[in-house]
């Protein structure tokens, strides 16, 4: 099982992403993201070997802390809400990205791998989705649940660079006709979910 990622796309790639579409990304991470891939199919092409890969788009947990990923203000606006009050967040207020919430994530590797292999046409390279928002959407979902909660802006060009070169949805059709995929967490689901268990979690920094 090999764990793509939105990476794997473009400038080229079309807003809405379908699976079989123009990839070319303009940074290493996605590079290497596209050679899997490519690898993938051409190992089970060439020698039968049963390779299978989905393209996660960014995911959220609130197990792992975030660290400085393009998608991880998604997780660590959560950690300002409840310890500070305020999240200052480095993707415009607009900037649409592909998110998955963790259990829909490690579901689709699971789905993906016990999928009877002779339906499958696609090998390394399924697009897997759920939903998509912007720092905008999330920060309002969280203000209805934490109302005292605020929201600035401090742009970093590289991580919006980035974002900027990502689809803002990816098409899963592929992926659900092939093995059946579906999420089950929506952003009202993830929002009150990551609230409940970061709240105690941290609950020895929250004042």
């Amino acid at each position: 099982i090999i764990p793509s990622s939105i990476g794997a796309f473009g400038l080229d790639t079309p807003a809405v992403a379908p699976n079989d579409t123009l990839q070319r990304p303009n940074t290493i991470y996605g590079i290497s993201k596209v050679l899997g891939e490519l690898l993938g199919n051409y190992y089970h092409s060439m020698t039968g070997l049963d390779v299978r890969g989905v393209r996660l788009p960014g995911v959220l947990s609130w197990k792992v802390e975030p660290t400085a990923g393009t998608t991880d203000y998604a997780v660590a606006i959560f950690y300002g809400a409840l310890i500070s009050g305020k999240y200052v967040c480095y993707l415009r207020d607009d900037t649409k990205l592909p998110m998955m919430y963790m259990p829909d994530a490690v579901n689709s590797l699971i789905l993906l791998s016990e999928a009877d292999g002779s339906k499958l046409q696609h090998r390394a390279d399924f697009n897997v989705a759920a939903i998509s928002f912007t720092p905008a959407e999330l920060a309002a979902a969280i203000t209805k649940r934490l109302p005292n909660f605020k929201m600035e802006y401090a742009i970093d060009p590289m991580r919006q660079a980035i974002a900027d070169s990502w689809p803002d949805e990816l098409i899963d059709d592929v992926a659900k006709a092939e093995w059946g995929w579906n999420h089950k967490f929506g952003l009202d689901e993830i929002v009150d979910e990551m609230i409940e268990k970061l709240s105690i979690k941290l609950q020895d920094k929250i004042s």
